[in-house]
């Protein structure tokens, strides 16, 4: 079944899917930031087809998100390695890992991380890039950003109400 494609839509969570949204997509993401980078060892890790990851690991590649290197000749076999926007994908993957970890792992997480600087096991926490407290949901608005080009991208109950 092919999906209706996002490619036309302004809004940035819409293009990050129309790269990532397919399921096997970030299961490839997460090994290769595990460091997995071989064909035969995505496959047996995942169980995927091989045609089925011939075509993400090629989408994947042409997106940018990875590179595709020789390492062996005859036959050819290949690397295939996160560039810098790949290993960006690390907090989108470790963001999805933790609300797994909350609502869908009974028996406790299946991978914790351990933070190396302090060696505790630590979660992925947001916090406000200018004032550096954690930042919760509902103490967000959404704005227009310098992109916006639709007055429909953010429906008007979420945006911030005018002083009166």
């Amino acid at each position: 079944m092919r999906r209706t494609s996002f490619e036309d839509m302004n809004c940035s969570l819409a293009q990050c899917l129309e790269v990532v949204g397919e399921w096997w997509t970030l299961l490839i993401v997460r090994d290769a930031i595990f460091g997995i980078t071989r064909f035969d060892d995505f496959r047996a890790r995942l169980g995927i087809a091989r045609n089925v990851l011939t075509q993400r690991l090629e989408h994947l590649v042409a997106q940018g998100i990875m590179t595709k290197k020789p390492y062996q000749s005859n036959p050819v076999r290949y690397d295939y390695r996160l560039t810098p926007k790949g290993r960006s994908l690390w907090l989108v993957v470790t963001a999805m890992r933790q609300w797994g970890d909350e609502w869908a792992a009974p028996d406790g997480p299946p991978v914790e991380t351990l933070h190396v600087t302090c060696g505790h096991t630590a979660r992925i926490e947001p916090m406000c890039s200018e004032c550096g407290e954690r930042v919760h949901g509902r103490e967000l608005r959404a704005v227009h950003g310098p992109g916006a080009k639709d007055d429909q991208l953010i429906p008007a109950a979420a945006l911030p109400k005018p002083p009166r």
